[in-house]
């Protein structure tokens, strides 16, 4: 008997022991995730209870999956605060020079400007200060124009936002020392415009890659924010001569290609924290084919910016556009009529959800004395180009004068532009209440609205209303 009680102890003992492998086991086999992602279908909720074993496995798995998926989240994005622009362009060598820089700063002082845009890849190709970057310092695109750090320190101490404008494509320089790069005609020779000035290939991922180096070295050096220009193919006599190589092109058309640059460097601006911006040809709002010669679709191109910044001077519209005799000398007209288009050619690219570059015009602070029909431009006209950009709904501009001479006069002091801002605030916000207001009233029928008529006319006794711009 004892030998029997022996026997069935030693039973019990190995029978509790497979037990425990078969658990340790099923843990193992059922351990990977897609299991898991059910539990909230409608099937799993259908099912019956699992047994207490089996929750226990379900909060095991789920804990290991989700530790898995902890390690394996990319890091946040720097964080990036924007900033409503009201900007003025200058060149390095205006920054680089104590005395001009301290001028303009005097005036910034005084205005409401709150941004610089400043060449750090100018229209020679050369990069405008000391970068520690190696392909920079190996092709030898330095030519140091301006002591960065001083110009950044000046800038900071008054809080201005800083915009570097890099000029992409039309680069004489790089060419010159990487004929790779460069556009090629059949007989191998490079491609030059009118100016007798060479352009690098849009095409070429090396020079994606150049340009990039070059916009992270300026947002190291302090830059908020990067502003490419000439992202796009030349137009100019001769181009429909060049030879490309379908090794690079792999049947992209123009218009592919600048796209895909664009959303190339976005990302890499964004992992960095910095705001990407570009300029754009006024002409290829709405298409066609000054957009398709360029490669700019202006639609695309804001899908991957942060910033859209069309070049609208109104010296730059021939006669007739937006049925306006002469465009340039009604500056407010041709501002309104092209961003009116901007709107327009936007909405049609819009999806819920998915984002859209600010737009902030380029507007004129030069004379076009060059053109058959012009007018001087002075204060009046800088300040209806800037109130046509409000009235089109947009907040933010920048002036372009390539000598770097701003009519100062034409601008509100700190205090009158934030003034004018809340004013503008109110206003839109005052439209943006009437017309959800007018969107939710019950649709009348004509009967309705014809008895209306009788009623009102009835009221006025026969006279005759007043103008509408009253």
């Amino acid at each position: 008997m004892k030998k029997l009680e022996i026997c069935l102890l030693c039973l019990c003992i190995c029978l509790f022991s497979l037990c425990g492998c078969r658990r340790y086991e099923r843990i193992e086999a059922t351990a990977p995730a897609p299991v898991v992602v059910s539990r909230n279908s409608d099937e799993a909720e259908s099912q019956e209870a699992p047994e207490t074993e089996n929750e226990t496995s379900a909060e095991q798995e789920t804990t290991i999956i989700e530790l898995t998926t902890e390690e394996e989240t990319e890091p946040p994005l720097p964080e990036r605060i924007p900033v409503k622009v009201k900007g003025v362009y200058l060149t390095a060598y205006v920054a680089g020079t104590t005395s001009m820089f301290d001028e303009i700063l005097s005036h910034i002082d005084e205005t409401e400007i709150n941004t610089v845009v400043i060449d750090v890849k100018n229209d020679e190709g050369r990069v405008t200060f000391a970068m520690d970057s190696p392909i920079v310092n190996e092709v030898g695109s330095v030519q140091k124009l301006m002591d960065i750090e001083s110009v950044m320190a000046k800038l900071k101490e008054r809080g201005i936002y800083t915009i570097a404008r890099v000029v992409a494509f039309r680069d004489p320089y790089l060419p010159e020392q990487r004929p790779e790069w460069g556009l090629h005609l059949a007989d191998g020779s490079l491609y030059r415009d009118n100016k007798g000035l060479a352009w690098v290939n849009p095409y070429k991922r090396e020079v994606w890659d150049y340009l990039v180096e070059v916009a992270l070295e300026a947002h190291r050096a302090g830059f908020d924010e990067v502003q490419f220009d000439y992202i796009r193919f030349s137009t100019e006599k001769g181009i429909n001569n060049v030879v490309y190589d379908e090794a690079d092109t792999q049947g992209m058309s123009k218009t592919e290609i600048i796209t895909e640059f664009v959303e190339y460097v976005y990302q890499k601006c964004l992992q960095e924290g910095v705001f990407m911006a570009a300029d754009v040809f006024g002409a290829i709002i709405g298409g066609g084919i000054d957009s398709d010669n360029v490669g700019q679709s202006y639609g695309n191109m804001a899908a991957s910016l942060d910033y859209i910044c069309p070049m609208i001077y109104p010296s730059h519209y021939a006669d007739g556009n937006f049925g306006i005799e002469h465009p340039d000398t009604q500056p407010y007209d041709t501002i309104l009529a092209a961003l009116q288009g901007s709107k327009a050619d936007l909405r049609g690219y819009a999806r819920n959800g998915e984002h859209q570059a600010v737009v902030r015009p380029w507007l004129q602070d030069f004379t076009a004395s060059y053109l058959k029909n012009y007018i001087n431009y002075g204060p009046e006209q800088i300040r209806a180009q800037i109130q046509a950009v409000y009235d089109a709904g947009y907040d933010e501009w920048m002036l372009w004068s390539a000598a770097c001479r701003y009519h100062w006069d034409g601008l509100r002091t700190p205090e009158e532009g934030e003034a004018e801002m809340r004013e503008l605030e109110a206003k839109r916000a005052a439209q943006a209440q009437t017309t959800a207001a007018e969107e939710t009233l019950p649709a009348e029928t004509d009967e309705s609205l014809e008895a209306a008529g009788q009623s009102g006319a009835e009221e006025a006794g026969g006279q005759e209303s007043a103008p509408s711009g009253s």
